[in-house]
């Protein structure tokens, strides 16, 4: 006979689980398949952990190398301002002008920061809830 026509049950528990099964033997069977697909999960979250440890890895080193990129084109641009700006100021003119830019620049965005910070402390250090409120 051929295998396909006629599969073999798995082993003799089954077989008699076909025939005529009981509560107990119906909670065994549901038991073993719970395990297997407890163990499928398992295995299927650990190779997701893998992946995502990978990746994470790729992304941040990405984000480094694109930082470094970014530092060095910014520092192009304050050095090709200085030198536009050489002929009509004068190099140190020029120099004092994207100095203090840089310097303006960077205390916008200070006092920005301080501000949102400013905001969250606010925000974070109110103690009324939503049931003292109404």
């Amino acid at each position: 006979m051929d295998s396909l026509d006629h599969p073999e049950p798995l082993d003799a528990a089954e077989d008699e689980l076909r025939e005529d099964p009981s509560l107990a033997q119906d909670m065994r069977l549901i038991a073993g398949q719970v395990r297997t697909f407890a163990e499928a999960e398992l295995a299927f979250q650990k190779a997701r952990a893998a992946y995502a440890g990978s990746a994470a890895k790729t992304i941040a080193l990405l984000g480094v190398i694109a930082a470094v990129f970014l530092f060095f084109a910014a520092m192009a641009a304050v050095f090709g301002t200085v030198i536009a700006l050489g002929p009509s100021l004068g190099l140190w003119g020029a120099m004092a002008a994207v100095t203090l830019g840089l310097f303006l620049l960077a205390g916008i965005c200070a006092a920005a920061a301080a501000a949102k910070a400013k905001r969250m402390k606010t925000v974070l250090s109110e103690r009324v809830g939503d049931a003292e409120r109404g």
